[in-house]
């Protein structure tokens, strides 16, 4: 196993830049210099996105920026003692010892766990210390390779030292008295990469847990082997503290207990406080408790987690996530209705399809030709699909709220503002008020006997009424008229107006990828698609239009520079080939995470224009989702094509020339 450091990876007292990115670039040059790695541009990107997520800097003077990529050969270390100090984002100042961990994307685990060992030593002061000190480029590498356990000389540390001090020194208050049981607390670290951050954050919350007076166990989900907890730790656990950047593995492991959760760069920097915030947690009575997970084995965040505005917001995008299969299923069984329906009679405004029904069977078809026929079926039972979109969207924000108690009154209301013509918008507030009363019921403190009823009878039937007679009686003549009004202004428009509104359209389903401003664009598409409007139409097809192109923009982009990405980047960018065909925004989201600065403007621009130019050009879709898929059924399939394309070169070639810009200009610094 080669040297993970050498003197030539060492830069001592340069002035080496004034921003964190200045720094990362002159190590990541120093390592291709090594012949360590194979591409700069590739390897420089790959540790530019990992630091755009997550600050790297920690307490004491130190960052550790990380990344792995395919234009690694072999894992490195390269060290930087910058002068002057460069900020790194830690709370306490700029850093002045940099480590940069360069690791291949098929880093084997005995060099993972020499990483992940240094990352630990430098929590330790004394070892800090030595490297402030040092001299020379050969006695860093000494004193690294002793660290890591593979030099003659280790560096003299303290194994139980506490952390650099961001938290306040422990007061008498911290301490538990003598006669007090020792507090039990768990926790599970975890970051993207799983290098670095992971087991710092462990071994801060270590040294923490020591110097307050508490037991403290650590599961780390990193790359270098894991430390699991048992189940029997868990249970006996007075609470558990969540340091984490990822999702946690196996959550439902901690079911119950009071918690606490934030980044694990909060875990380097806060120790003192994440513990202190955990027992509060697990002595107030109401405290937040780690929730159950789905049936399905998905982790939840539960109803009792985090504030109200946040908690409202996930209900409404669990509601519309639910909502969305019913409105792609009922939808584009309508437009393949019309279809059929077409091939008899070309001016489907004389097609009843009730009449139709009312007439024939399959075994009489009488003097209806069986493709009217098949097209009536068709379109009825998609229209039962669309039905039902907005009572399913109902239901699941109230499901989002109050778990399954309120799925049924989420229905009735949300059929309620269906009835009231009170539109996606009744739906929405229809759920919200359903699983506020629902959950509010939830939490009474009842007789056990009564309580067993709540779920099944009473919070159905209580939370029905309300919400259902609010609806009816108070909310829906208003929601109505909002709706009314909508759909007046989108039948007047026409012209320039419509190109406006292509524009905006395309601009909010190429902003955040699936998030609000997406969600609430594909919403104010589909809430008129069933009156069968052809302006309803027209604004579907722009919103799918302009839905495809940032994942294939981001597809096409690494197939014109593949050198720009990282393997990781580039297998993201095949993927994304076919979810965007398939109108999935979400296939652009790893790379709007890793790079947001140049990736939403890139398909902002994009989709801007694909927007207006499917408005412009008059293209409409009866089917609500589908993408390239259902081209067949839109009215100007040749210029659902040309916005489609358009729209996708101008984001990718604006995306190349941004990134090419950024690594050109890193590479020269």
């Amino acid at each position: 196993m080669s040297d993970l450091i050498t003197a030539d990876l060492v830069l001592l007292d340069e002035n080496l830049g004034e921003t964190r990115f200045d720094v990362i670039a002159k190590l990541a040059q120093a390592v291709v210099n090594a012949g360590r790695a194979t591409d700069f541009e590739q390897l420089y990107a790959a540790a530019e996105a990992r630091e755009s997520k997550t600050d790297t800097g920690i307490p004491g003077g130190i960052a550790i920026p990380h990344c792995r990529s395919a234009a690694v050969t072999e894992p490195t270390l390269a060290m930087a003692r910058p002068n002057p100090a460069v900020s790194f984002g830690a709370k306490d100042g700029p850093a002045d010892l940099i480590f940069f961990i360069a690791a291949p994307d098929g880093a084997d685990q005995a060099h993972l766990k020499l990483l992940s060992t240094l990352a630990r030593s430098l929590m330790k002061k004394s070892f800090t210390a030595s490297l402030r000190e040092a001299s020379s480029a050969e006695e860093i590498v000494e004193l690294v390779n002793g660290a890591l356990g593979v030099g003659e000389k280790k560096a003299e540390a303290k194994p139980a030292e506490a952390a650099p001090a961001a938290a306040p020194a422990a007061s008498a208050q911290d301490t538990p008295a003598a006669s007090a049981p020792v507090k039990k607390i768990v926790a599970v670290t975890a970051c993207p990469t799983g290098i670095a951050h992971t087991y710092m954050a462990a071994d801060a919350l270590k040294y923490a847990a020591e110097e307050l007076g508490y037991d403290l166990k650590v599961e780390t989900q990193g790359s270098s082997g894991n430390e699991k907890l048992t189940q029997a730790d868990i249970d006996a656990a007075d609470a558990v503290i969540f340091a984490v950047s990822v999702n946690v593995r196996e959550r439902n492991r901690f079911a119950g207990k009071p918690f606490v959760e934030s980044p694990v760069k909060r875990g380097i920097d806060e120790p003192k406080e994440m513990i202190a915030e955990a027992l509060a947690e697990a002595e107030n009575p109401n405290g937040a408790r780690v929730a159950a997970a789905a049936s399905s084995g998905e982790d939840s965040a539960g109803a009792t987690e985090g504030a109200w505005g946040s908690r409202i917001y996930k209900a409404v995008m669990t509601g519309i996530s639910y909502m969305i299969p019913f409105v792609a299923a009922g939808g584009i069984l309508v437009a393949l209705g019309f279809v059929f329906e077409a091939i008899t009679v070309p001016n489907l405004g004389d097609v009843n399809p009730k009449a139709i029904l009312e007439s024939a069977t399959l075994f009489n078809l009488g003097d209806v030709h069986w493709t009217l026929y098949l097209g009536a079926v068709l379109q009825t039972i998609g229209g039962f699909g669309l039905s039902l979109m907005v009572p399913a969207l109902a239901a699941y924000i109230a499901y989002g709220l109050a778990q399954r108690p309120g799925i049924a009154p989420g229905f009735i209301a949300g059929s309620v503002a269906l009835a009231v013509n009170a539109g996606f918008l009744g739906g929405i507030v229809g759920g919200i008020l359903a699983g506020l009363i629902a959950y509010a019921l939830g939490t009474l403190k009842l007789p056990r006997w009564l309580g067993s009823m709540m779920p099944v009878v009473i919070t159905p039937l209580v939370t029905s009424l309300v919400a259902g007679l609010a609806m009816y009686l108070l909310l829906g003549a208003p929601l109505a008229w909002v709706m009314t009004t909508l759909q007046d202004w989108l039948t007047s428009m026409s012209g320039g107006s419509a190109l406006l509104l292509g524009l905006i359209l395309g601009a909010m389903m190429a902003s955040d990828l699936g998030g609000p401003i997406n969600k609430a664009a594909y919403l104010f598409a589909t809430a008129g698609l069933s009156s069968g409007a052809t302006v309803n139409q027209e604004i579907m097809a722009a919103v799918i239009i302009s839905g495809m192109v940032p994942p294939l923009a981001m597809a096409l982009a690494t197939t014109l520079r593949p050198k720009l990405f990282n393997e990781n980047e580039r297998e993201n960018g095949k993927a994304a080939w076919l979810l965007g065909a398939s109108f999935i925004s979400e296939g652009a989201i790893p790379f709007a995470s890793a790079d947001p600065a140049r990736v939403i403007p890139s398909t902002i621009v994009g989709g801007a224009i694909a927007g207006a130019i499917s408005m412009g050009a008059h293209v409409a879709s009866p089917a609500p989702h589908g993408g390239i898929w259902i081209i067949g059924l839109a009215q100007n399939p040749l210029m659902f094509f040309v916005a489609v394309l358009a729209g996708t070169v101008l984001s990718a070639l604006v995306y190349v020339v941004l990134k090419s810009m950024g690594a050109r200009s890193k590479a020269s610094a």
